[in-house]
């Protein structure tokens, strides 16, 4: 399990990065050609979080962070496809800081989730001392 958490976790970082890149390169006018790879990018993100919810969950984590792991990762996408239909104008970047500050909270979210199952790690037994060793 400490494995799939790893990797999941890294699939969640790695593209968390190049999302947070290519969101700040839209945000100036710049490479609006690599939208649909953001997009991609996104539900990669949303995937990797999904897992870290479904194994944190088998692995004991509280019941109310796997749901919220859950629900957030329908609100990611839903706002992602429709913020360019909302507040369109010269407020729309109060929308453009609400969908950075929902993506950036989805790799928090998946991070605790990881640390969680990193933290809760069921301790080695220690070894039986053998008879007379006293």
């Amino acid at each position: 399990m400490k494995t799939a958490t790893a990797i999941a976790q890294t699939v969640v970082r790695a593209p968390g990065l190049i999302l947070i890149v290519l969101g700040v390169l839209f945000w100036t006018g710049h490479a609006l050609t690599l939208i649909a790879v953001h997009m991609l990018l996104g539900i990669l993100l949303v995937l990797s979080l999904w897992t870290l919810a479904v194994i944190g969950a088998r692995a004991g984590a509280k019941p109310g962070l796997f749901v919220l792991a859950i629900l957030w990762g329908f609100v990611v996408p839903a706002l992602g496809m429709a913020q360019g239909r909302l507040l369109p104008g010269g407020a729309h970047w109060v929308i453009q800081v609400l969908h950075l500050l929902v993506g950036l909270s989805s790799m928090a979210l998946a991070e605790r989730l990881a640390r969680g199952m990193q933290g809760s790690a069921v301790p080695a037994r220690p070894t039986q001392r053998a008879a007379g060793a006293d």
